[in-house]
């Protein structure tokens, strides 16, 4: 059985069926997944169901049989496993079933209370694995030796805790404590979490995959002072609450519901409605960040506090991975925490909460993460027998390894601007690479030298005498959507819509119309370059984005008046001498640019995409259709001169903010898809990817995929959009060259 099959409860399944259908035999983990000796019975029968009926947390990529020799044995018995090894998938962590739920809410159970009750069916996995296979001496399980109740229900195949490796009670498992001012403090730990949460004070949480800061999210008090104790004036915090609190002050789609319940358990974004919480949770957005509590613990805390909702937000310094072990939450963390919620099982890797959304054509993942990694993604038909690492880019990074035909795409590492992201970085190449037997062939890098991504792979692909492949940032990107949706063809369009890549000519490249395939692609279309004055001042200051771009429409007066007090003159030299102001096409510059015209952070954005998420919930607030600005464009260059003129118009008419922000959506996506359209007629294909940061904004996302509804599209999904999916694409780009070599 190769797949996700271990740490899944698939042996104990097997030993089920084995009774079911009289077989004899033995099951075991081994270096290559499940494997299964069988004999007498209904072989048949047996076989087909190891695929159809397999557990709930399983993903069964093969059964390959044979005929071999098996001893006669009587009875069916799961053996010990075999060699180490890493041809299997490696299960993620699980949010906690209803069983192990109802459990700890029953007085008259074992477990009652208990914060790290768990089973086959749920609980930690990818963060307490050490190496594989996974057993229990290869997790941070290890030190706690079982009690004979556990330990009888782990030797027992009938029982749902059979060989969980995690298995624990209050007699023999990891141990809860609450402490501040540097003491435990006597008493219930999680009663004295709650009596700090309802007194308005932060605490730290260790929950599976590193630290979270919470605060009761009903109390603007307290989240201010979240705010002003990690300087994060204005980022949205990720909300944890019951099933009852979110309905509550969300409103949820039957499809975001299946995305909130799932095993995956990540934030989801939803549209706010109803109850109404503090301005300073998500200031300026229309959509809230919920998760349901996942683990034993945050079941146990939400239900003490009346379900909620808790700002559960990571426990970093600013710019920091997130934190991870006690000592070190003591040394970060008590100048944010007025109190620790701790316990002694140490977390492996740090694994932040995956973040997604139900987008136009289905769920979308924006933050790969907890929950889904390490799942393995199928690669298209015919490639990846060649293993590939590729290792993404500076920002929002994550890792790439290909091997078998799967694709493993780690989870988000943090901006390599950071130089304990970059430590994380790095830790975690070794670590992908150790935990599953990857030997990298060839390895795939971002075109831009200064990447310390790519300066990574410049010296893995040295050190290991293999090729390196450069793959510029936009084909990637476009490679990365295809790939997700097994595109085997030869030509194929890509409207790539980010903030910054650099291009094949040098220049900064951002709002791109490519056509080509995984091999190659050529630049068919671009927005009008413009300056990036100040260089990254430009992605942090909007107000610079707009004057260039007004200059440009011939609204330089306009400029004049809507940034009064900022050196206009100044910028207008320095663009005019080319000083520090590279030329860039890019879309995200653009969003920037109109949300400082409509006074939406004009000065300074205190995170990345702020004034563009502003925009995008100005634009969903208009609720009906309001037209599109106009663009020009000669069938490659897409000019937003005339947008700006008739935005200008807007502004003198004091037409509502919400309105000018869904025209200027509509004319975004009208003006890609014309040229997209046109280059993908001229090439006879009739598929078109769409992906880059720009396209995690619902409102552009469903608008392209309107204009463009008569196309096959390969747009995002279970691969984020944003550069957190850049490695899949160079993977893809990468085995295309070397097979095509």
């Amino acid at each position: 059985m190769r797949g996700q099959v271990q740490g899944v409860g698939f042996r104990p399944f097997v030993w089920q069926l084995a009774q079911r259908f009289g077989v004899s035999g033995e099951v075991l983990n081994d270096a290559e997944g499940v494997l299964i000796h069988a004999l007498g019975g209904d072989l048949d029968a047996f076989e087909a169901a190891l695929k159809t009926d397999a557990p709930a947390l399983a993903s069964v990529d093969a059964v390959e049989s044979a005929p071999a020799d098996v001893v006669q044995i009587s009875g069916f018995t799961i053996a010990a496993s075999g060699p180490a090894g890493a041809e299997t998938r490696v299960t993620p962590d699980a949010a906690t079933c209803l069983d192990c739920v109802a459990e700890i809410a029953d007085p008259e159970e074992r477990r009652f209370g208990y914060a790290f009750t768990n089973c086959t069916n749920c609980g930690p996995r990818f963060t307490i694995l050490k190496a594989l296979p996974y057993d229990r001496a290869q997790t941070t399980m290890a030190p706690f030796r079982m009690c004979p109740a556990c330990q009888s229900e782990y030797e027992n195949p009938a029982d749902r805790r059979f060989h969980a490796q995690p298995v624990a009670c209050p007699e023999c498992g990891p141990r809860l404590w609450y402490e501040a001012d540097g003491a435990e403090r006597s008493g219930d730990p999680i009663a004295l979490a709650v009596r700090a949460l309802k007194a308005g004070k932060i605490i730290a949480v260790k929950g599976l995959g590193g630290f979270h800061l919470c605060c009761d999210a009903r109390n603007g008090a307290a989240v201010d002072l979240l705010r002003t104790r990690k300087r994060r004036p204005a980022k949205p915090f990720a909300l944890m609450a019951s099933r009852a609190r979110v309905r509550e002050h969300a409103d949820a789609s039957a499809a975001e519901w299946s995305l909130l319940e799932s095993s995956a358990a990540p934030i989801v974004l939803l549209n706010a409605s109803g109850a109404s919480l503090p301005d300073a949770v998500a200031p300026g957005m229309a959509r809230l960040g919920f998760m349901l509590p996942y683990t034993p613990l945050h079941h146990l805390l939400l239900a003490a506090c009346g379900g909620g909702p808790l700002v559960m937000t990571s426990g970093n310094l600013s710019g920091e991975p997130q934190v991870i072990g006690n000592d070190e939450a003591r040394q970060k963390l008590s100048d944010f925490a007025d109190g620790f919620l701790m316990h002694d099982r140490d977390i492996a890797r740090r694994l932040d909460d995956g973040v997604e959304m139900v987008g136009p054509a289905g769920p979308v993942v924006l933050r790969r993460a907890r929950g889904r990694v390490p799942g393995t993604l199928p690669l298209p038909d015919g490639t990846g027998e060649t293993q590939v690492l590729a290792l993404g880019g500076q920002l929002k990074s994550a890792i790439c390894l290909t091997k078998n035909g799967q694709a493993l795409l780690s989870h988000h590492l943090g901006d390599l601007d950071d130089a304990l992201s970059v430590d994380e970085f790095f830790k975690a190449d070794r670590d992908m690479a150790d935990l599953f037997d990857h030997r990298p062939e060839a390895v795939a890098v971002d075109l831009h030298p200064d990447f310390r991504a790519t300066q990574r792979g410049r010296a893995r692909a040295e050190a290991l005498n293999v090729p390196l492949i450069e793959v510029q940032h936009h084909h990637a990107h476009m490679a990365a959507a295809l790939g997700e949706h097994g595109w085997t063809g030869e030509t194929a369009v890509g409207i790539v819509l980010d903030g910054l890549g650099l291009g094949t000519d040098g220049t900064v490249w951002g709002g791109e119309v490519l056509v080509g395939g995984y091999a190659d692609v050529q630049r068919a279309g671009f927005l009008t370059p413009a300056p990036l004055v100040g260089g990254d001042r430009a992605q942090a200051e909007p107000w610079r984005n707009a004057v260039v771009r007004l200059d440009a429409a011939g609204l330089s007066d306009l400029a004049d008046r809507l940034f009064p007090n900022q050196p206009r003159d100044a910028l207008r030299q320095a663009a005019k001498a080319g000083i520090n102001a590279p030329l860039s096409s890019s879309a995200g510059r653009l969003f920037d640019a109109v949300a400082a015209c409509l006074g939406l952070v004009p000065e300074r954005q205190s995170f990345e995409g702020e004034a563009a998420m502003r925009l995008e919930a100005l634009a969903a607030s208009a609720g009906q259709r309001v037209g599109a600005y106009s663009y020009a464009n000669d069938g490659e260059v897409i000019d937003p001169s005339p947008m700006f003129a008739e935005l200008a118009e807007d502004l003198a008419k004091g037409v509502a903010q919400e309105i000018m922000a869904a025209r200027f959506h509509g004319s975004v996506g009208a003006a890609f898809a014309q040229v997209g359209r046109s280059v993908a007629e001229a090439n006879g294909t009739d598929q078109i990817a769409l992906s880059g940061g720009c396209f995690q904004n619902i409102t552009l996302l469903a608008g392209m995929m309107e204009e463009l509804s008569d196309f096959r599209i390969a747009g995002p999904g279970n691969v984020p959009a944003n550069d957190g999916g850049l490695a899949f694409g160079q993977a893809h780009v990468a085995l295309a060259r070397l097979e095509s070599a």
